[in-house]
This record gives structure tokens, C-alpha cells and sequence, in this order.
């Protein structure tokens, strides 16, 4: 069970599209940071580390509008920083859901509750929680006590008045088949998320802590002990062919072009984890960008990365040009 049906039909209907268009270059989701700041410090996260300049700095709704409606991507992941922060963050939202868009905004949940009644639930919208593992581990991550407990309350709160809420865990080589599973089982079962994605950690340049980012070989070898009699069980949204990769049963190049990210700064070449540079519009970040240059033998930044942002497009494509593959994915959702 993973990606909603609706989602699915959506984004396969825009591949096609693109496809009947002869583009061979296209967003399936933009990664919106409205803002850097923060109100944790997280050990994986550097974005606090710019400037207070910077950190003071907001998208308006219109530029944030404006970003998603120039590239078009049928979904929006908001971050950040914290987005709960802006204080347009719901006239960002209320605009993109009147756009059609699907709409994941991620929150690390300290001020989920107090604003839950600025938003309504939709079918489109979900909040994304940060979950890093179980009390002890998350709270080690994000450094401060108490921030599981607040998580858990605001997803059950949510939950409670009809909103969709997924997760988002990111994983380190300080875990192991055994705290993968027991976090995501917690959070499958006993708190009852509509749906989680999981990536293993890839160490860009701003994060605070560069030792416990795992390897490709680590990363492969953890999924694969973690999934086995687990996987089809967890709400995972994910691909199928996506989660194939995290296990090492299939390589893919990356596509960093499919997932762009749009920031205070502009549009980020060549994806949210490397910055060589920013453009003022979508069209220029396509058309400027040396796409070649990037990924696993090209650059030696890419060499252990395994992020969503450059390979679930990647599987997406390949699922939608495969009709075994295709049918399955159609079979996982839910």
C-alpha cells in the first residue's frame, strides 16, 4: 500500500502530457522553502547557519504562487526552515490547493497545533511530520527534549479534525534494520499516519554533522534487511521501483531536474542539497544548467546519495515507460 491513487492518476496523466509535448525536461514536484528559519537545530540541517539577513527573509504568496504556476509540477513539498513560521503560510497553501496542486507541507509539528485552524483538511493537502526514530533518537536529532511528544500530539490532534498527515524519516548510519522497522511500524500502526516516506541521510556542505551519513553500500544493505516480510505492509509513499532502489535491486540515474527547488534565492541548480548557483526564472534553471555534469561518476559531491529528489523522479519515469512497472504501481496504491 503507498501512493494515493488519486496522486498516481494525477501524475501519470501530467507524464504523458509532457511526454506527448516531446519535453524531455519537467517537474513532478517542486521543493518550496519559503523561508530558512527555524526553531530547532537540527544535526542533519544547516539551513539556520545563513545570515540573520537571510533567515529574516520571506517569499510573498504572489512569488510562491508565481514559481509553481512558471514550471507547472502537478505537487508542491513546502519546507523550509520551519514553514509554520511565514505568516502568509496558509494563504500559500488555500492559493496552491485553488491551482489544483497537490500540496505536502512539512513541519517539524512544534506549532502544528496552535495552527491547525488557520488551514482545512482537503484531499490534496497533507502535513508532513518529521519523524527521525523514536523518542530518543529524534530528539537526539533535532536536539531538544520533549520534541517526539509534541510530534505525536500534533499528528493525533490533526488526525483527529480530518487531516491527511504523512511522515518524513531520514535515517543514519547510527540506525539498523531493527530501528527502521520499529519506527516505521509506530508509525504505520500504533499512530495510524496516512502515509511515510523515508530517505537515507546524504551529507551536503551546510549540515552540522558529517559523520553518520550513510554509504550507497550502507544505505542498500539496511532497506534491504528492513523491508524483508515489511515492506508491502507499511503505508510507504513511495514507488515501488523507487523502494526497489533503496534495496540495491535495480540502479537509476539521477534526475535532479525533476524535483527543483525554489527558494529566497531563486531556483537552485542543480537540486536543494547541492547550490552551484541560482536563476531568477524556471525556464533559465532548465535551459542554463549543465544537467550532465551531475550524478553518481560525474560528480564526486553526488557519489553516496540515494535522496528522493533525485531519484524518485527518476523511478517515476521509468514506471511510466514500463507497463509491468506501471501496472504495479497502480497495484500498490491506495
Amino acid at each position: 500500500m503507498g501512493v494515493p491513487l488519486r496522486q498516481s492518476i494525477k501524475v501519470g496523466t501530467y507524464v504523458a502530457r509532457q511526454k506527448l509535448a516531446h519535453r524531455d525536461k519537467f517537474p513532478l514536484i517542486v521543493e518550496l522553502e519559503p523561508l530558512f528559519a527555524c526553531n530547532l537545530a537540527c544535526n542533519g540541517c544547516g539551513k539556520i547557519q545563513y545570515p540573520t539577513d537571510i533567515l529574516r527573509k520571506r517569499l510573498s504568496v504572489e512569488q510562491a504562487i508565481g514559481a509553481i504556476e512558471e514550471c507547472g509540477a502537478p505537487m508542491v513539498s513546502i519546507a523550509g526552515g520551519e514553514p509554520l513560521l511565514h505568516p502568509d503560510i496558509d494563504k500559500i497553501v488555500e492559493g496552491l490547493l485553488e491551482r489544483k496542486r497537490f500540496v505536502y507541507l512539512c513541519t517539524n509539528a512544534l506549532l502544528l497545533e496552535r495552527k491547525l485552524d488557520r488551514f482545512k483538511p482537503h484531499p490534496a493537502f497533507s502535513w508532513v511530520v518529521h519523524i527521525d526514530g523514536l523518542k530518543e533518537r529524534h530528539d537526539d536529532s533535532v536536539s531538544r527534549e520533549g520534541v517526539f511528544d509534541k510530534a505525536v500530539e500534533a499528528i493525533r490532534a490533526a488526525k483527529a479534525k480530518g487531516f491527511r498527515v504523512a511522515t518524513n524519516t531520514t535515517f543514519f548510519n547510527t540506525d539498523s534494520p531493527r530501528t527502521v522497522q520499529e519506527v516505521l511500524d509506530f508509525l504505520n500502526d500504533e499512530l495510524g499516519v496516512d502515509t511515510m516516506m523515508i530517505s537515507p541521510g546524504y551529507a551536503y556542505e551546510k549540515a552540522p554533522n558529517q559523520v553518520n551519513f550513510l554509504a550507497v553500500n550502507e544505505s542498500t544493505e539496511m532497506f534491504r534487511k528492513a523491508f524483508e516480510g515489511k515492506r508491502k505492509h507499511w503505508r510507504l509513499n513511495h514507488s515501488p521501483l523507487f523502494l526497489d532502489f533503496l534495496e540495491g535491486k535495480v540502479e537509476l540515474e539521477c534526475t535532479p531536474w525533476g524535483i527543483p527547488s525554489y527558494s529566497v534565492f531563486g531556483w537552485q541548480r542543480p537540486c536543494y542539497l547541492l547550490a552551484d548557483g541560482y536563476t531568477e526564472t524556471y525556464k533559465e534553471l532548465i535551459e542554463t544548467t549543465d544537467w550532465s555534469k551531475y550524478g553518481r561518476g560525474r560528480d564526486p559531491r553526488c557519489h553516496n546519495c540515494m535522496a528522493h529528489c533525485g531519484f524518485e523522479p527518476s523511478a517515476v519515469m521509468a514506471t511510466t515507460t514500463s507497463v509491468r512497472q506501471s501496472l504495479r504501481a497502480l497495484v500498490n496504491a491506495r
